[in-house]
């Protein structure tokens, strides 16, 4: 059985969310994406690894974790090929997107957070490749009609590591987070013939490491506890946002034009 959370918006009473809401009037949104991280690892490493930022985060700074948008922008883009390439004719089991779905949600959202009184909304992105873009611009014009900032960034982007997908790096966090969803000895099949055996498992995939691992994700939730501390001096809004000005704002995001990071184009 779950154990209730402290620190999740879905898991506090009313007077609890109220107490921790005002202590640090921050809320976090991890976002991230099932998808091959090679045939080692658990589909959802990206959602693995923004939970666990923002859940540590919470705890050790204050703030609140908003539900997870376990859904991203994916299937387009320079992604689509290079599905192609590394998993091959295999089913993805993919949890992907298009850009304007995601971000026309992700705008929805932000105002959901203003509506429920916070100042800051910090995004985790445990999926990166471009689409962090996309998701910014979306986040530049909220904040520009409602002055509360909102902070994009992959994970890469936080801790100051060069990221890979499902390689040393991506494993290693994995490892130091849910080591049971990572079985390193399947790696005996890195030499099966077709891209779909490998499932996009990164070539240095067997030097992943736990102690590498940690250091990485303390690096990230150091680097967000900072951006926490420099946001919680915001002010709420005055009134509340209505659906009309939010459907205004994604009007003024489209006329920006062609400007997904992640479309076809």
């Amino acid at each position: 059985m779950r154990t209730l959370s402290k620190v999740r918006w879905s898991d506090l009473r009313p007077d609890d969310f109220l107490r921790r809401q005002g202590e640090c009037p921050v809320v976090y949104l991890p976002i991230g994406l099932c998808e091959p991280h090679g045939h080692i690892a658990a589909l959802g490493l990206d959602t693995l690894k923004a939970d666990y930022y923002c859940e540590e985060a919470a705890t050790r700074f204050g703030g609140i974790v908003a539900p997870t948008q376990g859904y991203h922008i994916h299937e387009c883009g320079f992604h689509k090929p290079w599905l192609d390439e590394v998993v091959g004719d295999t089913n993805p089991l993919m949890a992907g997107m298009p850009p304007q779905v995601i971000c026309y949600h992700f705008l929805y959202q932000l105002r959901a957070f203003a509506n429920a009184g916070f100042h800051a909304v910090i995004v985790v992105s445990g999926h990166a490749g471009g689409s962090q873009k996309d998701l910014r611009r979306v986040a530049d014009a909220f904040t520009k009609r409602t002055r509360i900032p909102v902070v994009v960034k992959t994970d890469p982007e936080w801790g100051g590591y060069e990221g890979d997908h499902a390689g040393a790096y991506e494993i290693s966090q994995l490892l130091a987070i849910h080591p049971e969803a990572v079985d390193l000895s399947l790696l005996k099949r890195m030499d099966e013939e077709g891209s779909g055996g490998r499932r996009a498992l990164g070539v240095d995939a067997a030097e992943a490491d736990p102690v590498k691992g940690k250091e990485i994700n303390e690096t990230i939730i150091a680097a967000i506890g900072t951006t926490a501390k420099e946001l919680r001096v915001g002010a709420a809004l005055k009134e509340s946002i209505g659906y009309q000005e939010i459907e205004e704002i994604w009007s003024a995001v489209l006329s920006l034009g062609d400007w997904w990071s992640m479309g076809e184009g």
